[in-house]
């Protein structure tokens, strides 16, 4: 594996940085571990050589002198809940709010504005009777790693983002910003599987908050879980 990578354009989050899942999922193939935690320290830039270095604190991802992100391994201590029925997702996706306000409408993950074969296009909506969001997920062929259709674990660390953010409602004149991912990757996923991806905030103190995430395969089966640490801030702010 290279020690220096780029974020494709393709793979933003805000117009001008990286997706944080998808970042944090490109450092965290460079910790060898079932867990990885990964603190974002600044916006992850486009189109920008990044170099990985091994430090004290564990893996950096530098711009030249810059700390864009720090990945160390943990243990990701999470209890999924009860994944709904991929039926039951696509009824939820459909009262998804970024359809009729987002922050990012080109988000990869996220936005409305992408296409098939372009986004993740996850759309997480609320579950009737639940305090849980859930969107349909069917990877398309470019999301995988090799010619036999498994989807690289970087875009299931992106899969694992978005929703945990979109779990609660945003207070008026902010937005959120991705501090920290945990992500646990328990299976593989593959090409045109159909998915099930859920999100739910697990506490909130201040203009912090902790989200749960999973990610379920078309057999039920739970294929990762993530815990995220997002930041309320000013409507203008691009970074936390």
């Amino acid at each position: 594996m290279s020690d220096t990578f780029f974020v494709d354009q393709r793979f933003c989050g805000p117009p001008r940085s990286g997706n944080g899942g998808y970042v944090c999922g490109m450092l965290a193939g460079y910790v060898d571990a079932p867990g990885v935690s990964v603190r974002l320290k600044v916006p992850p830039p486009l189109d920008t050589p990044l170099t990985v270095r091994e430090s004290d604190e564990g893996k950096l991802l530098l711009d030249r002198d810059t700390v864009v992100a720090v990945a160390r391994p943990t243990e990701v201590s999470l209890d999924p809940p009860r994944p709904p029925s991929f039926a039951e997702a696509e009824a939820a996706s459909t009262t998804y709010v970024g359809f009729t306000s987002h922050a990012f409408r080109t988000c990869f993950v996220c936005g409305p504005n992408r296409e098939a074969g372009d986004g993740l296009l996850i759309f997480p909506g609320k579950v009737p009777g639940r305090e849980l969001v859930a969107s349909p997920w069917v990877p398309d062929a470019s999301l995988a790693r090799s010619p036999g259709g498994v989807v690289a674990d970087e875009f299931l660390w992106a899969a694992l983002d978005c929703p945990g953010g979109l779990s609660f409602p945003w207070p008026e004149a902010t937005k959120l910003l991705l501090g920290e991912l945990a992500v646990a990757t328990l299976g593989e996923v593959a090409v045109g599987e159909r998915c099930v991806v859920v999100g739910w905030e697990v506490s909130r103190d201040g203009r912090k908050h902790v989200t749960g995430t999973a990610l379920f395969g078309e057999s039920g089966e739970t294929r990762g879980v993530g815990l995220g640490t997002w930041i309320e801030v000013p409507a203008k702010t691009t970074s936390v």
